[in-house]
């Protein structure tokens, strides 16, 4: 019961404020369909797997929350790196924060 009210508060405040964020930089940059369908498949296989992790580990799930709103961590950190379609993702968002 506990775990799943942390997983809702995690989806709300981390995983769609990082997928907004996300979604808004690939539009700023004029990715085209293709990229943002790859962002999408990646955060379509990422975000529940964060959200389960969250439900799993609470003291995880709080520093996480705490760190992405304070900006201690970037979006890329979260996504897995491991998954083919969120590298090119991180990627594109470490190089984007790197010359912000």
């Amino acid at each position: 019961m506990i775990s799943e009210f942390i997983a809702s508060l995690f989806a709300t405040f981390v995983v769609e404020p990082v997928q907004a964020d996300i979604l808004s930089r690939l539009d700023r940059a004029g990715a085209s369909v293709e990229v943002v369908s790859q962002a999408s498949d990646c955060l379509a296989t990422t975000a529940p797997i964060l959200i389960s992790r969250a439900g799993d580990d609470v003291w995880w799930a709080g520093s996480t929350v705490v760190s992405v709103v304070t900006g201690w961590t970037s979006t890329a950190e979260l996504l897995d790196a491991s998954n083919p379609a969120c590298g090119p993702l991180a990627t594109f968002l470490t190089g984007t924060e790197a010359s912000s």
